[in-house]
């Protein structure tokens, strides 16, 4: 089982308890990460490497956006890498901070007729993955990126976030 020094903030919104945000995200993230160790050969320092996720509303994550991604409107999930990281190459000991806005994944879970929880699973994947340097900006990363997510979620007994859609 791979390690990881997951550190939570519950800034602002009725997100569940902090317990509940970390069990759920370690199963996750874990999960996540022996993926990318076994299927993608994924180094990880000796040290558990650490990741920051935070846990806010969206008038926090819209200026987030805005200040960063020169995007003034609130989003579901940001990523920042603590150091620029290719697919495959070895991280340092800090991944970087996942932030989650809790109106935004509300109102999708609901949109998508989905648990809240299982649309937070997906998402702190999508965002895991981001720390890692995959993205989905050209159609070709967005394939990959999204067929990592949807085997990762697979194995955790969950269904294709993506279905029959286009990539992102």
């Amino acid at each position: 089982m791979t390690m990881l020094d997951i550190q939570i903030s519950i800034e602002e919104g009725p997100w569940p308890s902090e317990a509940d945000l970390q069990a759920l995200s370690e199963r996750v993230l874990t999960a996540a990460a022996d993926f990318l160790k076994r299927e993608e050969k994924q180094p990880f320092p000796k040290v558990p490497p650490e990741v920051s996720l935070v846990f806010t509303d969206d008038a926090s994550i819209r200026s987030i956006n805005a200040e960063w991604r020169a995007q003034d409107k609130p989003t579901n999930v940001l990523s920042f890498p603590a150091f620029p990281l290719m697919p495959g190459k070895k991280p340092g000991p800090m991944l970087g901070d996942i932030i989650l806005a809790h109106e935004t994944l509300v109102r999708e879970a609901d949109d998508l007729g989905k648990p809240f929880n299982e649309h937070l699973t997906h998402l702190l994947v999508h965002g895991f993955l981001h720390l890692f340097g995959y993205d989905h900006l050209e159609d070709n990363e967005a394939e990959r990126m999204e067929s990592l997510e949807t085997r990762i979620l697979a194995g955790l007994g969950l269904s294709d976030p993506y279905g029959d859609s286009d990539p992102v």
